[in-house]
């Protein structure tokens, strides 16, 4: 996991949170689907191993950034959602989106 930058600024305290690529692409994911299982992330995540998906997930989870909702299902099965304050990274990952498009 990456290592936590000085947490008085505030560039650093995002990065603190989805400074690596796989939490940006979860992040990404959320955005388009609103709510995404474990599977379906290993899915579109092409190249993610489960336990480096589970510990980005976990982690976006402690900082508030998703949700995850259990259904009483047989068996068990989960949903990740982003919260607001998760929510309120779209106009970041929008922006990150269009300088990719503009800088291929």
């Amino acid at each position: 996991m990456a290592k936590n930058y000085d947490s008085l600024c505030p560039v650093a305290r995002t990065i603190n949170v989805i400074g690596d690529v796989w939490s940006v692409l979860i992040l990404r994911e959320l955005l388009e689907n609103k709510t995404v299982r474990f599977q379906e992330f290993q899915k579109s995540l092409q190249g993610i191993v489960p336990s480096t998906l589970s510990q980005r997930l976990k982690k976006l989870e402690a900082d508030k950034i998703i949700h995850r909702k259990i259904y009483n299902e047989h068996p068990v099965r989960a949903v990740y959602q982003l919260t607001k304050k998760g929510e309120s990274l779209a106009p970041v990952l929008l922006a990150l989106k269009r300088w990719g498009e503009q800088n291929p």
